[in-house]
């Protein structure tokens, strides 16, 4: 196999973990929706759900973190776009530099999430709420999350050197002025 379709593949391979985390993301908001429907239920029919309102920010927090990745690469995320374009011919070196930090700031926040996940299982730590759930268990997606928008900043990285383009596409408000 050549370089090539290697990198053709690691591409695919790389483009449908992104779209599955974001499938993740889409579920945990379906099921945030189904605790909260449960939650009014609960209320009107005079019956307690402890802890609703703690797994609610669970799969929001969950949700925001496994779209990140998917998100960077469809355009999504907010970009310095105007001070790029401003920059003309030297607009690869902002590039260079913003995917350069974006990477360090991901990989930062992915070994701190990724050590969260591991004092907070190796302490036995549970919520504060009435639910007492473990913490490790609801900050897994989290670091699961921050460690793909590591990966997705440093792919875009690669890219960027190698090929003088990164994979994200255009930005999704300049697409949507064509409609």
């Amino acid at each position: 196999m050549d370089q090539t379709t290697r990198a053709g593949v690691l591409r695919r391979v790389l483009d449908r973990i992104y779209s599955a985390s974001a499938a993740l993301a889409a579920a945990c908001l379906v099921a945030m929706l189904g605790v909260i429907v449960m939650q009014m239920i609960a209320r009107w029919s005079a019956f307690t759900f402890p802890g609703a309102t703690d797994y609610a920010g669970y799969l929001m927090a969950a949700a925001s973190f496994l779209a990140f990745a998917s998100a960077l690469n469809s355009g999504a995320h907010i970009r310095v776009g105007l001070f790029l374009t401003a920059l003309g011919e030297r607009r690869y070196w902002g590039e260079l530099w913003c995917l350069v930090v974006g990477t360090a700031a991901t990989v930062y926040l992915s070994w701190y999430a990724v050590r969260l996940v591991y004092w907070s299982w190796k302490l036995n730590d549970v919520s504060q709420g009435q639910d007492a759930t473990p913490l490790w268990i609801v900050q897994m997606p989290v670091a699961c999350g921050a460690i793909l928008l590591a990966v997705a900043f440093a792919d875009n990285l690669i890219a960027l050197i190698l090929t003088g383009r990164d994979n994200i596409r255009d930005d999704v408000a300049v697409q949507s002025h064509a409609e």
